[in-house]
């Protein structure tokens, strides 16, 4: 009997040893420094009590510098499966206590174990990340290890959701793993990501720059675009994350999940009759339609710092997820640049991938003009939002509250596009350009002043309206603002069954 006790002893010895990681000093280091551990995240992120650990007991093979005598049960990431609002999600969270979270062969042979079962049994991966880089004692080892993971998140991508938090450093090759995910987010003041250091780069090029202001969370939500989303600390990123998680599919074969609507369907209000100003050229603030039609007035934006002439997030209509993107009139008048086109179009092509309708608010005036905008090549990036949304095969609605002018109007989810139902305001105003240019450039500025006038007025009256549109059928339904949120729920209605498949090929090739 005495035996049998002892290997249960042992066993539990060897728990409460992974358990602890890098020992209790490091734990205090790590608090210290205003971040939680692997497992405290693991805890706050999950369902209570339905964390699953796999490979608790795994150490690194290395032998080089004296690392065969330095082995860390568990090896510096703890990985495992569980629940988030009763549904199955797969889970990796890098130990920092550990030699730094650095990436072992071990270690990534155990995140590369539980993507290959999220890839078999549909569900989503999240990756909390805190890391040194890659375990510069095995070498090409590690490097090995990255490019298995490299591998398998391009593999997932577009048939699991992918969510990676940045919860402390991520530089080097560790960035790349993140990028290709679906979405980021980062931590304010304790989380960076870069390519290459400060230290690096002062080498290099002789600019001095701090590790904040460099990669940190601020930097890629506003600046660089690389991020999505930002948290005061990791407690509100894992409650970030669990909301995100509650709009979106398991995989790409699912629905989004559809939560019970206690918001009346029918709710009118009557603000929204005056929200449009009645001058084309006045600004107002778009998220205000949005927030007022969508369910609970909750609207979950993504990207909220960066290109804000673009709106993009997710919201429910009647219980059912949707995606939202909108132009926004009180951000440079709403016009479509190089960053807002490449904003829209990953988030497009993230709604279609995983069968999340896509409803667009249009006041758009065109695209930036400039030398800054040519030269960085707003054509192909323009071009990607108009690939992502001819590309989607999803429920498409459009909502046109005032300007749709020129090339613009068509890129944003118009009828010649494949949108299913186009709605416009009275307010509306389809159109190649505004009156007064369309008017210098009809009669070549060869108009007296009042001659001009008349002019301007005969233009505004064919074309600064929605009904020649209407009359073409471009438009299906003119409506009241204060029934947006009825017709919208309407649409989606009609279109939940929508089936449509573009032609057989390998994939498209987008203007990259």
């Amino acid at each position: 009997m005495s035996s049998l006790e002892e290997k249960f002893k042992q066993f539990e010895l060897k728990n409460k040893i992974a358990e602890l990681g890098g020992g209790k000093e490091r734990i205090d280091r790590q608090h210290k420094a205003g971040r939680l551990t692997a497992r405290e995240r693991i805890d706050i992120l999950l369902d209570p009590e339905t964390f699953v650990e796999l490979d608790k007991l795994v150490t690194h093979r290395a032998t080089d510098f004296g690392m065969d005598k330095n082995k860390i049960l568990g090896d510096g990431v703890v990985t495992g499966y569980g629940k988030i609002d009763g549904r199955l999600v797969y889970i990796f969270a890098q130990d920092f206590t550990v030699f730094g979270g650095t990436l072992s062969r071990a270690n990534s042979d155990k995140v590369v174990k539980i993507m290959d079962l999220a890839m078999k049994m549909g569900a989503p991966v999240i990756g909390l990340n805190d890391s040194g880089g890659a375990r510069i004692q095995e070498g090409v080892e590690s490097l090995a290890g990255y490019a298995d993971i490299f591998y398998l998140n391009t593999m997932a991508s577009g048939v699991i959701p992918q969510i990676s938090a940045i919860l402390g450093p991520c530089a080097g090759g560790a960035v790349y793993s993140p990028a290709i995910t679906d979405f980021i987010l980062m931590v304010k003041q304790s989380s960076y990501m870069f390519v290459t250091g400060p230290d690096v780069i002062k080498t290099v090029t002789h600019e001095e720059v701090t590790k904040e202001d460099l990669g940190g969370a601020m930097t890629h939500n506003s600046k660089s675009g690389v991020a999505h989303f930002t948290a005061e600390n990791d407690e509100q990123a894992m409650m970030m994350i669990r909301e995100l998680f509650s709009f979106i599919p398991s995989n790409n074969i699912e629905d989004p999940p559809v939560k019970p609507c206690t918001d009346d369907i029918k709710r009118e209000d009557e603000k929204l009759q005056t929200i449009v100003p009645v001058d084309p050229n006045k600004p107002y603030d778009m998220k205000e339609i949005i927030t007022t039609v969508v369910d609970d007035y909750n609207f979950f934006e993504v990207q909220p710092h960066y290109a804000q002439n673009i709106i993009v997030g997710f919201a429910r209509l009647g219980g059912r997820s949707v995606g939202i993107v909108a132009n926004q009139p009180a951000n440079l008048a709403g016009v479509l640049d190089i960053n807002s086109s490449i904003k829209g179009a990953r988030f497009v092509r993230f709604c279609d991938a995983f069968n999340i309708p896509i409803i667009t608010f249009e006041d758009v005036p065109g695209f930036l003009p400039g030398t800054a905008q040519e030269f960085g090549g707003i054509i192909k990036h323009g071009a990607k939002l108009l690939f992502a949304f001819c590309e989607a095969t999803v429920p498409k609605i459009t909502l046109i509250t005032r300007k749709a002018y020129g090339g613009a109007y068509d890129v944003m989810s118009s009828k010649h596009i494949g949108a299913d139902v186009n709605f416009a305001y009275p307010t509306a105003e389809i159109a190649v350009m505004g009156s007064e240019g369309a008017v210098n450039i009809i009669f070549r500025n060869a108009l007296s002043d009042e001659d001009k006038k008349k002019a301007v007025d005969d233009y505004k009256n064919t074309f600064a309206n929605p009904y020649k549109a209407a009359e073409l059928g471009y438009i299906d339904e003119i409506i009241y603002p204060k029934q947006t949120r009825y017709k919208l729920i309407q649409a989606l209605e009609m279109t939940r069954n929508k089936s449509k498949s573009n032609p057989p090929k390998k994939h498209g090739n987008i203007p990259l």
